[in-house]
């Protein structure tokens, strides 16, 4: 593809735009560490919910989605919905929660949690171990996808296009230390309209070259003759007789995954830059209405012009050798053949916004574990706060230069999802129960997260189960989490529970529902019981039908079945407008303003 002038101008624009944002914002943000990293609690619900949009929406995303449908049709794309349900256990059990602990990342809750030098060790441990390896195999693959998509658009060599990606995570790094999490929530907010506006007219342009929706859904129907047990590529819900596919692996999906795995954006419980929009918003009100954006937006709206353009690929490119092996760049090719000239630089700028908005966020979650939580709670502890945003600055430059290396030995996308997933199996039952059940200690956490991790690489490495094959993942979930889970229970009933004044203390200021907090609700009697589980578990069900009923009645609309698809969009609506009349009637009176 040969960029104009007029491209080169677009996409210089589109940098100029971002970098002023940064610096407008950066007074403001480099006042504190508390208004760098979490912008002082004060943004607005639509700011950080759409911010966490923007961040889930990386330059890799669409091309795992084009990889997942050539492979597996629509339903692929499973292995991240069916985090659904746990995106809804933050919305109404867990972020008004967060909101009220009142920390700056989710590591330190630790402490607020646990007592003595175990809970140090799992704050400190946690913070090199998020902020580091797991935060830098993230920012690998999304360095990846736009590494991926330059090599194909400007025809040079994957060296050649880390290097022009260093620059722009060079330029994405410089906005953070101008401006934390103020100029990351304002450029998302930007980028999120721009990447979302480029590829839904991508979407329309496929649909058009290919000959109209019609067209590709009789052309769909006829290659799925030619896939042998593998369902049909349209099928929203995969047959469970497929070889990607099979009953234990969905099973393991809907039954087991999304509460027992611990993933980035999904956490069980809440957790990560998620918990940090979650602080970031001005109260706890604001804090759950972000968080459902989020997931609204996130799994029912935005999928589609996604998922279309990898339709279109797999019609296209079907006898094409090097898209079956490596199907994750169909989306590029799409962008490449069926795009207007006119429109190359702008969706050159989606692409940059979209890998921006998560490595800058990337960026700036990383380093606020390594500052606030090792750097000043154990190695400088009293300095002041210029000087701890000072450092700040420097760990995400350090950070930024890392990922580029993790990068260059990175090749699959879909590999780091699932390794991911496979080595945080187990740990989200803990990580859920901990704010419910008075007899959590800090053993349980560090027994889980050792014990997912052993488990899930003696099982890899030692057993030779591959994780890349459906049913071998499958068992390496379930034996992983039955392990893990047998581990932390063990730990917790053989260790002492914290001390009575540590979970006195935390109950105050949390203030969980009390059934499993039954031996400290009762001395502090003065603390109004907060009994909203039957009211929490039924907005988490509404929230789940809204969602997958706006997914699928979306999708059954473009794709030509009018009927089902508006009895679907209906059934979510209604199950919206309940989450509204339930949170009218009873729901608002336990937020703190």
């Amino acid at each position: 593809m040969q960029l104009t002038y007029v491209d080169i101008v677009v996409i210089a624009l589109y940098f100029l735009i971002n970098l002023a944002i940064g610096l407008i914002l950066r007074k403001k943000a480099t006042s504190s560490v508390s208004e760098f990293f979490v912008s002082g609690g004060k943004a607005a619900w639509w700011l950080a919910g759409t911010s966490m949009v923007a961040t889930t929406f990386a330059a890799d995303t669409p091309l795992v989605v084009s990889g997942l449908i050539a492979k597996n049709g629509i339903a692929g794309n499973w292995i991240w919905w069916n985090m659904v349900f746990s995106g809804m256990l933050t919305v109404f059990f867990f972020a008004k929660l967060w909101r009220r602990a009142g920390v700056m990342t989710d590591v330190e809750f630790a402490e607020i949690r646990y007592s003595g030098k175990p809970a140090a060790f799992l704050r400190g441990f946690r913070a090199i171990y998020l902020g580091l390896p797991i935060n830098l195999i993230i920012m690998g693959w999304v360095n990846l996808a736009i590494v991926k998509i330059m090599i194909m658009v400007l025809g040079i060599s994957k060296i050649e296009a880390l290097f022009i990606a260093i620059g722009i995570m060079f330029l994405t790094a410089a906005i953070s230390t101008l401006s934390g999490l103020w100029g990351v929530l304002w450029t998302d907010l930007f980028q999120f309209f721009l990447k979302m506006g480029m590829v839904i007219a991508l979407a329309l342009f496929a649909v058009h070259e290919i000959g109209g929706m019609d067209s590709l859904v009789s052309q769909l129907n006829q290659l799925d003759a030619a896939r042998q047990n593998q369902g049909s590529i349209l099928a929203f819900i995969p047959d469970l007789n497929s070889a990607w596919m099979p009953m234990i692996t969905f099973f393991c999906f809907i039954a087991v995954n999304w509460w027992a795995s611990w993933y980035p954006g999904a956490e069980p419980g809440g957790g990560g830059y998620v918990a940090q929009r979650i602080y970031s918003a001005k109260d706890e009100k604001n804090s759950l209405l972000a968080t459902l954006w989020f997931n609204v937006a996130h799994y029912a709206l935005r999928p589609w012009p996604w998922i279309i353009v990898g339709l279109v690929a797999v019609v296209k490119f079907q006898n094409d050798p090097t898209f079956a092996n490596d199907p994750e760049t169909g989306y590029i090719r799409i962008m490449i053949s069926d795009l207007p000239s006119y429109l190359r630089g702008l969706m050159l700028a989606a692409f940059a916004a979209a890998y921006m908005s998560t490595i800058g966020t990337h960026l700036n979650w990383g380093a606020s574990y390594l500052v606030n939580d090792v750097y000043r709670r154990f190695l400088k502890t009293n300095k002041t706060e210029k000087h701890y945003v000072k450092f700040s600055q420097l760990i995400t430059m350090i950070l930024m230069l890392l990922s580029a290396i993790v990068t260059f030995y990175m090749d699959s996308i879909v590999g780091a999802w699932q390794f991911l997933i496979a080595i945080g199996a187990g740990t989200g039952l803990v990580f859920i129960l901990r704010w419910f059940w008075w007899r959590i200690n800090a053993w349980s956490e560090i027994s889980a997260m050792i014990g997912a991790f052993c488990s899930s690489l003696f099982l890899k490495f030692v057993i030779g189960l591959d994780d890349s094959d459906p049913i071998q993942f499958a068992w390496i979930m379930i034996i992983t989490v039955a392990v893990t889970s047998i581990i932390w229970l063990t730990v917790t009933l053989l260790t002492k529970p914290e001390p009575e004044e540590k979970l006195i203390s935390f109950y105050r200021r949390v203030k969980p529902n009390p059934l499993m907090w039954k031996p400290i609700a009762k001395k502090v009697s003065d603390v109004i019981p907060q009994k909203d589980g039957l009211f929490n578990y039924s907005n988490w069900i509404a929230g789940i039908v809204l969602i997958y009923a706006t997914l699928f009645g979306a999708g059954k609309l473009i794709l030509g079945s009018t009927l089902l698809g508006l009895l679907l969009i209906v059934i979510g609506l209604l199950a919206g407008s309940f989450i509204f009349w339930n949170m009218n009637k009873k729901g608002w009176q336990y937020f703190s303003q």
